[in-house]
């Protein structure tokens, strides 16, 4: 009885080695600036992949980010659509960080904004359910510093800015803000929405400091 009482104990001692040993999966959701647009080396250099190299081993950091995808259904690219965000869930991940909106000011996306809030709590409700119950954070867009591909930086700033905000203070999640510490810095968007690497690192070190310091 005491020798099976100790083999119990080993192999249970084993399983919690086996758990503690998993890395933290994370899951950055986003559109291009997510991906990477515009990065020569996008896998390391695009924020995720900086956030990955950051954290270390610990951490399992994936890039879900879509370019052109949008936070509502009913637009030319709902993110909840897209192959990524299958792949998202399927992820199973402990730890999700939203960065949608921008594509969302588009002209022709944003009269679908009646809905945009109640898609987002969709989307946000979708990862919830998930058996790993991960914690969410929101982030708020960064500027847009022209109007190509018909993004609108007021509507970034006056329209889906103040709606993630409501989502969050109603859904009890956390914000990231990365419109505030990006004003100003218009040198590191060289086509005016997508940041360079140097502005990928800032993205980079906000959530780093705003997520996993905490």
């Amino acid at each position: 009885m005491k020798k099976h009482l100790l083999i119990i104990i080993s192999v249970v001692a084993l399983v919690l080695s086996a758990c503690q040993s998993q890395p933290i999966r994370v899951a950055c959701v986003g559109d291009s600036i997510t991906f990477g647009h515009g990065i020569k080396d996008r896998e390391h250099d695009a924020y995720p992949g900086l956030l990955s190299a950051k954290l270390g081993d610990k951490y399992d950091v994936r890039n879900f980010g879509v370019s052109g995808s949008t936070t509502m259904m009913g637009t030319d690219m709902p993110y909840m659509n897209e192959q990524a965000y299958k792949d998202a869930l399927a992820f199973n991940p402990q730890i999700v960080t939203i960065k949608l909106g921008t594509n969302d000011s588009k002209p022709y996306n944003w009269k679908e904004s009646d809905h945009f809030k109640q898609d987002l709590k969709t989307l946000i409700e979708s990862f919830r359910a998930l058996p790993s119950k991960p914690r969410i954070w929101l982030c708020l867009p960064v500027p847009a510093y022209g109007h190509a591909w018909s993004i609108n930086d007021s509507v970034i700033f006056n329209g889906v800015i103040p709606f993630i905000k409501e989502v969050a203070q109603e859904e009890n999640l956390p914000l990231v803000d990365l419109n505030t510490p990006m004003q100003g810095k218009r040198q590191y968007f060289p086509d005016t929405i997508h940041p360079n690497e140097e502005g990928q690192q800032i993205i980079a070190d906000i959530l780093f400091e705003n997520v996993f310091k905490r």
